[in-house]
């Protein structure tokens, strides 16, 4: 079972497309859980998802560098830059270990003025850890958060969503992936409970026609090659599995018994799912890095030399995909990702994956989003996609997915 059949952030089995399950359980315990009564199934409400309900539609572009993000030091001039770019599709669930990384860096020059560059998750989460370190702040950015690629993602735990290709990010890149999950996990876990649910979990049903360990990705074509042959991912393979360094502290999955499933569909698993509410989050950490005295300057930068106008020596880069043009890192591989909005339905705060689609009920709306509709692509779904307009063809495919199976949920399943 490949782990991005499940829905993005889904404890169960990752993030964009199928596959190894990253958050499996031991073979003993899964053969306890599959014997084992899965505990007690709340009633569902169907949602009401239909494509005249579409409120927005967001496409954003995940930064994916094959070695993983970057976070080494280079000097410009006398301007000392610490990169952290280049996620992926784990951007918000390891910012905050990213950043305590680069501003490790920061602090190492004794420079206590700061420049960051982006006002991303990754610039906002790198300039509050500064803050927090006494060091004086100054944010410049295009845009503020509500208007960067960052929040047109799903918003979900996604910690190594195509955040490397196993062979060019190495022997020592999984220890340096695992610090940083470690790290943002923790962290996130002091923003629950906050007023506006900033960071809170759901409960996410990952639902198969089949049985899930009959679901299998087609070997890579003979002859296609990979990465260090082509320049560009050519199979789902490639692509890195660190989910095992963290099983420790992410919850399990598990199945549900035929009888306690709510869904009009043969096999279901239940995954407790960490996910962001963009608005309240966004709100937080924008007010944290004004009240503790943080400044944002809004500046467009368009090649390197732009830097040594800033009065700050010591600067932290975090333009996310931007860096391919900016910084001219053609190492960015573009991978493009499209979420649908449709209104909140606070009496079904859920979410499913189903058919190559997923949907997440949040405070901030229902998120629709296709993943793989042919079961065949997994990680490469949008890799060296660089579209960055709506297609509401998609939009509703994914849509007509989940308005099908709610118009099966009869009352018996609900």
């Amino acid at each position: 079972m490949k782990r991005r059949d499940l829905f993005a952030g889904s404890l169960a089995l990752g993030a964009l497309a199928a596959r190894s399950a990253w958050t499996s359980i031991p073979a003993a315990a899964q053969a306890l859980n599959r014997t084992a009564p899965a505990g007690s199934v709340p009633h569902l409400t169907p949602m009401r998802v239909h494509a005249d309900q579409i409120a927005d539609i967001k496409v954003c572009l995940r930064p994916f560098r094959p070695m993983g993000p970057r976070l080494d030091v280079e000097k410009i001039g006398d301007k000392t830059v610490i990169h952290n770019y280049g996620h992926g599709g784990s951007g918000w669930s390891l910012s905050w270990g990213s950043a305590d990384i680069a501003v490790g860096k920061a602090a190492a020059t004794l420079d206590k003025k700061i420049a960051v560059i982006g006002c991303g998750v990754i610039g906002l989460t790198s300039a509050l850890t500064a803050l927090r370190a006494g060091m004086d702040v100054t944010i410049y950015t295009k845009d503020l958060l509500p208007h960067t690629r960052s929040v047109r993602a799903n918003g979900s735990w996604t910690p190594d969503s195509r955040v490397a290709l196993t062979k060019p990010a190495g022997d020592a890149f999984p220890a340096l992936w695992e610090q940083m999950a470690r790290y943002s996990w923790k962290t996130y876990r002091d923003y629950l409970g906050l007023p506006g649910n900033p960071i809170d979990f759901r409960d996410n049903y990952i639902l198969s026609d089949i049985p899930f360990d009959q679901k299998h990705f087609p070997p890579p074509q003979p002859g296609a090659g990979d990465y260090s042959t082509t320049g560009k991912p050519q199979h789902t393979s490639e692509f890195a599995d660190y989910g095992d360094l963290i099983r420790d502290i992410i919850p399990n999955p598990e199945e549900i018994d035929p009888k306690d499933n709510p869904f009009p569909v043969a096999h279901a698993r239940r995954a407790n799912m960490m996910m962001f509410n963009f608005g309240a989050y966004g709100h937080l950490l924008l007010s944290e890095f004004y009240q503790a005295g943080g400044k944002i300057v809004i500046r467009e930068f368009h090649n390197p030399g732009d830097l040594k106008s800033l009065p700050e020596d010591v600067i932290i880069n975090c333009p996310g995909y931007a860096a391919h043009d900016w910084w001219q890192d053609k190492t960015l591989i573009p991978v493009r990702g499209q979420t649908t909005w449709l209104p909140p339905q606070a009496d079904a705060l859920y979410g499913v994956e189903y058919k190559g689609a997923a949907l997440l009920s949040k405070t901030d709306g229902v998120m629709v989003q296709a993943l793989d509709f042919s079961h065949t692509l997994g990680e490469m779904v949008g890799v060296g996609n660089s579209f960055e307009h709506a297609d509401r063809s998609e939009a509703e495919k994914a849509i007509g997915i989940f308005e099908d199976l709610f118009a099966r949920m009869g009352k018996e399943h609900v």
